[in-house]
């Protein structure tokens, strides 16, 4: 009971975030100066019939509160709506999930890799000089700008020691994925790092591992099977919401390194003026991380009883 009435708050609350931040949306971007019946046409003139039909049947020549009611019944039907130059952003959106998935995934298990060794390490050997050299390599990769890391990242390993390509998906998984990926988890290195550093030093410091020690287990064995278990938890969760942002697309790396994924998409759409492209791709990249953090949510109850009996 207790339960279902937790996951009924949650997804009330989605609600009022979905609603709400579609809303702001919404109003920013068809908000904006300009005519987009004009901007489309470019430098042709357009004849006033032509420009008075196509904001009939876009419903431009309505107050922005009928438009967005329009549109979020469109939306409820699973309609994401089409642009002006009359294509489905469902369609662009189906064609260019593939990429980002497999950006989104090939990073974040490059994170995680990284993030638990690097954390790990760090925190087994706390206060060392090793320690604090991990500790500032992983800050001082976070705070070099994304696009920067990457266009280094092609200039070394793409065109001076040409390990990887530099651009684009025609060599396939894994070769034209690495280096994205690679810029991506480095950049979020740190998160992780510290989290399970942080975590694992407050755990290690415990009552249950001195009672463990005590016992005689072995250190391999606290570590492994106790320390790590507990230190998981606040990590999983992290990594878990970290997935909803890559598969949100990483609209500078693609951008960068020519990845024909959603971010690309959304930067193309933003470039070029497309409104109704811009709103739909922000209404799916909404819906997954409320999905995202909703699975998180279960996720964490899951790893930890006591949030089960709170």
């Amino acid at each position: 009971m207790r339960l279902g009435l937790k996951l009924l708050q949650r997804l009330l609350g989605f609600a009022i975030v979905f609603f709400g931040v579609t809303f702001i949306i919404y109003f920013t971007v068809f908000s904006l100066p300009g005519d987009p019946i004009r901007a489309l046409a470019g430098d042709r003139q357009l004849p006033q019939g032509v420009i008075d039909a196509l904001n009939a049947r876009y419903l431009l020549d309505q107050p922005l509160w009928v438009q967005y009611t329009n549109y979020i019944g469109n939306l409820l039907s699973g309609d994401l709506g089409v642009d002006l130059r009359g294509r489905s952003v469902a369609d662009q959106l189906a064609s260019r999930w593939p990429v980002t998935i497999t950006l989104a995934l090939t990073a974040w298990t490059i994170q995680i890799i990284l993030g638990l060794a690097v954390g790990i390490v760090s925190a087994l050997k706390r206060g060392t000089i090793i320690d604090r050299g991990l500790l500032v390599i992983s800050i001082g990769l976070s705070c070099i700008p994304v696009f920067v890391l990457g266009i280094t990242a092609q200039i070394v390993f793409g065109v001076r020691l040409d390990w990887l390509p530099v651009a684009g998906i025609r060599e396939g998984w894994p070769l034209a994925y690495l280096l994205p990926s690679l810029v991506i988890a480095l950049f979020g290195l740190a998160s992780v790092s510290r989290l399970v550093r942080g975590s694992m030093i407050e755990n290690l410091e415990a009552d249950y591992v001195r009672t463990a020690r005590a016992k005689g287990i072995s250190e391999s064995r606290v570590v492994g099977l106790h320390v790590m278990r507990n230190s998981l938890i606040p990590t999983a969760t992290f990594l878990a919401t970290d997935l909803g942002f890559l598969l949100g697309g990483a609209v500078v790396i693609e951008g960068i390194f020519n990845l024909p994924g959603v971010g690309n998409l959304l930067f193309l759409a933003i470039r070029d003026h497309e409104a109704t492209m811009v709103v739909g791709i922000s209404t799916a990249l909404i819906i997954i991380f409320l999905l995202t953090s909703l699975i998180v949510d279960a996720l964490h109850a899951l790893l930890d009883p006591r949030i089960r009996r709170a």
